[in-house]
């Protein structure tokens, strides 16, 4: 296991990528909708600044986010995220 895995990811999992930062004005509009990474794929959301609402609609789960709690995507799973406030977040990408 990578020595810093963030909880809720499977074991043997590393970091391969990440997003920019983005800001309620700067997102990708497809953030917004439902959408989901490739199987294996794991993402983690870091928000740096405020909250972030973590939305999955197969659970219907609704998480808010902010600088000490994580947001965790399973492989395939549709979600999406929603501003209620202003924000700074970005997405690390694990397999």
């Amino acid at each position: 296991m990578h020595p810093s895995t963030p909880a809720g990811l499977p074991p043997g999992v590393f970091p391969y990528k990440k997003t920019p930062v983005f800001t309620e004005v700067s997102v990708p509009k497809v953030l917004l909708k439902d959408h989901a990474t490739k199987a294996g794929v794991w993402g983690v959301i870091h928000v740096e600044v405020g909250e972030l609402e973590y939305v999955i609609p197969g659970r219907g789960m609704h998480e808010q986010l902010h600088p000490k709690k994580q947001g965790i995507v399973r492989p395939e799973e549709l979600h999406h995220v929603k501003f209620n406030s202003r924000c700074r977040f970005f997405v690390e990408f694990w397999r």
